[in-house]
């Protein structure tokens, strides 16, 4: 079976004669765009993703090593998330002056040096391992950089599962979950950042050859306008659905290793596997989420995902058992996951000439979001002894989010005018 079919069948086989018919002249998906570009850009954020939350499997071991307190240990695996959120503007910059390949090409060079010298050189404080969060921030920046190379080459009705696809990069977390703490047991945690550096330089070489700049990219602007998105309120709303759909994703990600080690005093090696199995699930339905938000719309879709996502993090919060978090967790995961390929089914039919610059500030905002998950369920643990607080505080923005999307819904249809769903 080719990796066509495979990832068809994954989203879902449907009945042909139960589709819409077809637009004259309307090309299929597979068709549409250019599948060795798809590839190469979930490839890159695939392993990006990997080494982006390579702290939070290790924190346990790093904690241990370098004696941090509970609000340290919060703090230092959120730090690649901010960094990679602020990361995500310089790059959605670099996308549209310079191109998505080229782009790229320069993240991924200063991630594999920066984690070279942390392996050779040692990470010997906590000061140590925020300046190792800063450079994997340009890991978690390859969103605003594999999205706009995938998407550029792909008509509106397709960017729901061209997004998705690229985006479901976010499986690298998986990686970092299930393999990290097992390669630190047996080599040390500071030898686990000399061989992430493998799989990335394989990746490297494979994008490099694969990779393709769109024929039809946007001409390069003034700095200044790049910014004009933000005179839009589309783009702020835009910007806040994300910040709860991925921000509770990767703060989730992040923070769990520490959660079920912390909560219920699991092994690292088995932190890292319940983890896995949370951020598996939320990887694999991004573009499920995708596709599901281009057949009923991106508005339903969302308005699904908050609900879910407000529930399951109220009962995560009350926990007896590990059995019981864990698939609250789950379930919390996958309305995330759907959720952030519903927002960027989104984004395109409203901001497709600045899709560069709005998937980084976009991109960014959930990277904000994810750090203030990650860093208050920190605190909250220091602070009074349980992490439920923050819990239910992003279970209460899932909420404000809900409303906000029932203010814009009637705006949003009555003025975007695409060829797809809304």
């Amino acid at each position: 079976m080719t990796m066509a079919a495979s990832v068809q069948t994954a989203l879902g086989a449907r009945d042909t004669r139960a589709e819409a018919p077809r637009v004259p002249g309307e090309k299929g998906f597979w068709s549409s765009g250019h599948v060795p570009t798809l590839v190469a850009a979930f490839l890159y954020f695939d392993l990006a993703f990997m080494v982006w939350v390579l702290l939070g499997p290790l924190a346990p071991e790093i904690a241990k090593t370098l004696h941090l307190s509970a609000a340290e240990k919060g703090l230092m695996v959120a730090t690649p998330t901010l960094a990679g959120a602020l990361l995500r503007v310089v790059n959605g910059l670099l996308v549209d002056r310079i191109g998505p390949k080229r782009s790229g090409a320069i993240s991924q060079i200063i991630v594999i040096a920066g984690l070279m010298s942390a392996y050779l050189l040692g990470v010997n404080s906590f000061g140590g391992t925020l300046a190792l969060g800063v450079i994997l921030g340009f890991a978690g920046a390859s969103f605003a950089i594999a999205l706009p190379l995938a998407s550029r080459w792909y008509p509106p009705e397709h960017q729901g599962k061209a997004m998705g696809l690229a985006g479901m990069g976010n499986s690298g977390t998986v990686f970092a979950a299930l393999f990290a703490p097992t390669l630190a047991k047996i080599f040390g945690w500071n030898a686990v950042l000399g061989l992430a550096c493998i799989p990335l330089a394989i990746v490297f070489v494979a994008y490099m050859l694969m990779a393709k700049d769109a024929p039809d990219a946007p001409a390069p602007k003034k700095l200044v306008e790049y910014f004009h998105p933000l005179a839009s309120t589309d783009a702020w709303w835009l910007m806040g659905f994300y910040a709860v759909t991925f921000g509770g994703f990767v703060g989730l990600a992040a923070s769990l290793p520490i959660y079920f080690t912390d909560r219920f005093g699991l092994t690292p090696i088995m932190a890292g596997y319940c983890t896995a199995a949370c951020v598996f699930a939320g990887s694999l339905v991004r573009p499920m989420g995708g596709a599901l938000a281009d057949r009923i719309g991106g508005i339903r879709a969302l308005s699904m995902v908050f609900v879910v996502a407000a529930l399951a993090l109220v009962a995560v919060s009350a926990a007896p058992t590990v059995a019981f978090a864990l698939a609250t967790f789950v379930v919390a995961m996958l309305a995330l996951g759907t959720g952030n390929g519903a927002v960027f089914q989104l984004v395109p039919q409203r901001f497709q000439a600045e899709i560069g610059v709005m998937t980084g500030l976009v991109g960014m905002a959930g990277g904000i979001g994810g750090f203030y998950l990650a860093s208050s369920l920190g605190f909250a643990k220091q602070l009074t002894g349980s992490f439920s607080p923050g819990f239910l505080i992003f279970a209460g923005l899932s909420v404000l989010a809900l409303a906000g999307l029932m203010v814009v819904k009637p705006r949003w249809r009555a003025a975007w005018s695409t060829g797809a769903r809304i």
